[in-house]
């Protein structure tokens, strides 16, 4: 795809959504008048859409597997539309849908690094376009006291006012990192960082289908200083699948403690996350021990059945200076079972830093530049080492082991008050755990337009 075809759609997708909403707002508003700052929005309609197109160059492969990133030069790109609608049902009351186009690959298929390069890759590509209801689900926020405080129009966001503190309530289909493990300078890909362990706390295996969404429901109680989440949702009827478990058969628990302050007069958030998944997953010992009894290569989906899954992570952003953020992960799991959703990481940590570009006159452009360092648990790299794949690694052997580190660095421009375009630049030693394959460099480009 050409970028001048691509900016062409970007364009035509923008202005297609701007006339849509121009033709709703001049059925249902008076001419003439605007809303003020603290009234509330009836309905609303926002979109998106993302490019991202990523390549790396040849890297060192003496060997590889089923789930191992292509050793050759290549370059795979991803596209994406979304809308978000809104409505508001009643006194804090309020209803989204959010249809989406997706088309495009991950490179190599989303295989092949644990800490994977792009947070807009699906784990299912296909060529054309097609289209998902990715979000649709209630809300409700419950008023508790405190001063008003007024809530911006945007997307899946109502503008409104509320009180400081409050409970809101959130039932439906949604992505679990949309009420959780939040950052300010990390969580969202299609203006930030794209690499998912720095996106997300990369041992966190978040309920999700192959597209990162689930049914489920969640609380939020926020009083002053502090924030405590909580949420029930489904898992994949099979560790990294389309389909998901319907009533919470085989379900993820999670809570969220949030505690803000402020050091130095500079605003920071510290959160400890701790999840529990309950389902049908396999150990990683009983599948090398079974692979050695039949003299076969291991598979956890041999060994299967009921079991829990517990992790916790430690999530810290601090604003240094008016327009310089920094940002820590830390996050690990039970390393005995197979990763059920997420990716194959049970212990990760990751720093960063983010800065605004006031101070060379660009107050909308943004520079970041994060580390990571991923491990497996003794378990995984035994199951690993004799052969076993997992959701997004596998080499067929793993003959030494080191830590998967990552370096992402990327500059954001704001091109136009609707269009943003990112370079980045990604270095990833021991690609899939493994010292005997590459390093590799992951160059990218993101065209993103929102209205």
């Amino acid at each position: 795809m050409s970028f001048r075809k691509l900016g062409y759609i970007l364009y035509q997708s923008v202005q297609g959504v701007r006339g849509a909403a121009l033709a709703i707002g001049l059925l249902y508003s008076t001419p003439g008048t605007a809303l003020a700052a603290d009234t509330p929005e009836d309905w609303s309609l926002h979109t998106q859409t993302t490019f991202t197109d990523q390549y790396h160059p040849a890297f060192t492969s003496p060997y590889g597997g089923t789930d191992s990133l292509d050793p050759g030069s290549r370059g795979d790109e991803t596209f994406d539309t979304t809308l978000f609608a809104g409505i508001r049902l009643w006194d804090g009351g309020e209803a989204y849908i959010n249809p989406e186009v997706d088309q495009g690959f991950g490179l190599s298929d989303t295989v092949g690094i644990a800490g994977f390069p792009s947070g807009e890759a699906y784990k299912i590509g296909k060529s054309y376009p097609y289209v998902r209801l990715q979000r649709l689900f209630i809300r409700q926020t419950i008023d508790l006291g405190g001063e008003t405080e007024n809530i911006d129009p945007d997307a899946n966001q109502l503008g409104g006012t509320r009180t400081t503190d409050n409970f809101i309530i959130t039932a439906g289909k949604i992505s679990v990192p949309d009420i959780f493990d939040a950052n300010s300078y990390a969580h969202d890909p299609r203006h930030d960082f794209l690499n998912w362990s720095v996106l997300d706390s990369g041992a966190y295996d978040y309920a999700a289908d192959s597209w990162a969404y689930t049914y489920g429901i969640a609380g939020e109680w926020t009083q002053s200083w502090w924030t405590l989440r909580a949420g029930l949702f489904d898992l994949s009827r099979v560790p990294n699948q389309a389909d998901l478990v319907r009533g919470f058969g085989e379900y993820e628990f999670v809570t969220e403690g949030e505690e803000r302050h402020k050091l130095w007069g500079k605003a920071g958030k510290l959160k400890l996350l701790l999840w529990y998944n309950r389902g049908r997953m396999g150990d990683y010992n009983q599948a090398v021990q079974l692979g050695i009894q039949t003299d076969t290569i291991p598979n956890t989906a041999m060994v299967r059945k009921a079991a829990t899954r517990p992790g916790l992570a430690i999530n810290i952003e601090q604003q240094l200076y008016d327009n310089l953020g920094a940002f820590a992960r830390v996050s690990a799991n039970d390393g005995s079972k197979e990763t059920y959703e997420f990716t194959d990481i049970n212990r990760s940590i990751a720093l960063g830093l983010s800065l605004q570009g006031t101070s060379w006159g660009r107050p909308a452009d943004t520079i970041g530049l994060a580390g990571v360092v991923n491990a497996l648990s003794g378990s995984a790299r035994r199951y690993f080492a004799a052969g076993g794949i997992g959701l997004l690694v596998g080499d067929g052997q793993l003959p030494q082991y080191s830590t998967e580190d990552i370096l992402e660095a990327y500059y954001s421009a704001q091109m136009t008050d609707w269009l943003s375009t990112t370079a980045d630049y990604q270095f990833i030693a021991n690609p899939a755990y493994n010292p005997q394959r590459g390093p590799v460099s992951v160059f990218g480009v993101r065209l993103h337009a929102q209205f």
